[in-house]
């Protein structure tokens, strides 16, 4: 199958149409590339080059529906003057906390587009797109999880029940700063966006609809029609806020492994795209090809029968998968739509 963008009423659907093949699956597949090319992670991500090299390399090498750029979740955190560690063996990181009370927020300044290493990401997909000849999304931070990696994870749930108006107005500039970079990526030429939103999955259906819905609801209104928000949560939670998710307008909603697959897309219509799930370390890293390819196949005799799943990983796949394990999850794909 391809995916497709098919606008109505004023707002672009990720569509999934056209005939059955392993290009019916999309993970999120960056990283692994950055050890085919021999090379460090903090080389690679330092360099919008060596990103979009990256990018094409992993989309040149699989018959994914589209491409995905890094899911690198400090780039937004570090433009707005967080700590960063990055090595060239490892993910990058926040380190520390930015804002620590009322005072630290209200003077917190929003940085403009570009801050950081944020003109290397739209820089990257700009490199890329010009070399694809499948669709590319960007990658971005959802705006309560990017408040978590400016306050701190704990200290920021504490926050939501003991300084509530602090934490909204913490998530409102986060959001406020997520809204020009989707716009960025936008005019760079991504042909779309994953938000991902994993903090949001640690709060109950209250909680989420308080700090993280209206958020995201703000930034893909704000893009406006004709640019499809993926929205990613991989938090074992969201089955309970499953309502107040599927209603915020994203084009497709992507779950991670922690949830139940058949139950986030029992009653959802057809023209609602959902994606997931296998396991990214449990199956990509540790597990072997014959090990991989059952997995994915146990989930497409589940629900592959839906016109609307993509089979997708449970997260982005890390760093270190074994490319023989990627392979097998392509043919799983490949044998179940053929």
């Amino acid at each position: 199958m391809n995916v497709t963008f098919i606008p109505e009423n004023n707002k672009c659907g990720l569509k999934v149409s056209g005939s059955c093949d392993c290009a019916r699956a999309l993970p999120i597949l960056a990283f692994p590339a950055v050890r085919l090319m021999n090379m460090g992670v903090d080389q690679v991500l330092s360099s919008a080059e060596l990103q979009a090299e990256a990018v094409c390399l992993a989309a040149g090498r699989t018959p994914s529906a589209a491409a995905i750029t890094f899911m690198d979740l400090s780039v937004e955190a570090e433009a707005f003057g967080a700590a960063v560690k990055m090595s060239e063996s490892e993910v990058p990181s926040v380190e520390g906390i930015l804002v620590s009370g009322r005072s630290d927020v209200e003077n917190l300044r929003v940085p403009g587009i570009g801050a950081g290493r944020t003109k290397i990401c739209l820089d990257a997909v700009c490199l890329a797109k010009e070399r694809l000849d499948k669709p590319l999304y960007g990658g971005a931070i959802g705006p309560f999880t990017l408040a978590g990696r400016l306050m701190g994870v704990s200290e920021i749930m504490m926050a939501c029940f003991d300084d509530p108006n602090s934490v909204r107005r913490l998530v409102e500039k986060s959001a406020s700063f997520l809204s020009g970079y989707v716009k960025a990526y936008r005019d760079e030429g991504a042909d779309g966006l994953m938000i991902a939103e994993p903090l949001a999955g640690l709060m109950s259906r209250d909680m989420n609809a308080e700090f993280s819905i209206p958020y995201m609801k703000s930034i893909i209104e704000s893009v406006g029609g004709g640019f499809p928000i993926i929205y990613h949560n991989c938090g074992a939670s969201v089955v309970d806020m499953k309502e107040d998710i599927f209603s915020m307008g994203a084009a497709a909603y992507h779950f991670g492994n922690a949830v139940d697959m058949g139950e986030m897309l029992e009653g959802v219509s057809d023209d609602i795209p959902v994606m997931g799930n296998v396991d990214p370390c449990s199956q990509f890293v540790d597990s072997d090809p014959d090990g991989v390819y059952a997995h994915t196949m146990d989930l497409l005799k589940r629900v592959g029968h839906r016109e609307n799943f993509v089979l997708s990983s449970g997260c982005d796949i890390p760093l270190n998968a074994k490319w023989e394990n990627i392979d097998a999850f392509y043919a799983a794909a490949r044998d179940y739509y053929a």
